[in-house]
């Protein structure tokens, strides 16, 4: 008994371990966001396709998945790009990738206030 609770106890930490290291962190994703995105989205907007802002309605209008994953749809089109927006997978790390995911979700929700 004592050896299955052991065994239990181990996958429980590894199951919960993983999304406590990578949680997304916000505020590093604003650095990030300042210097690869902020010339084309200052402020949430976009300079290039004034449709296509980054505030939560357009966000949900155009980015597909947005409902099932928020972060994840903001994380994949940064990572492979789209129409006029170029894909950031190559020039930056998973982690900063989803940093900016966060920053730019966190934002959309308060209105880019």
């Amino acid at each position: 008994m004592r050896h299955f609770l052991s065994l239990a106890l181990a996958a429980l930490i590894a199951l919960i371990a993983p999304s406590m290291v990578f949680a997304a962190d916000a505020a590093h994703g604003e650095q990030v966001f300042s210097a690869n995105c902020a010339a084309c989205h200052i402020g949430g907007g976009n300079v290039v396709n004034g449709q296509r802002t980054l505030q939560q309605d357009d966000l949900k209008a155009y980015l597909a998945n947005y409902n099932e994953g928020h972060e994840e749809a903001i994380a994949y089109q940064v990572t492979n790009g789209k129409n006029g927006m170029p894909a950031f997978g190559p020039n930056l790390s998973a982690a900063e990738i989803a940093d900016v995911a966060a920053y730019v979700e966190s934002q959309s929700v308060k209105g880019w206030s």
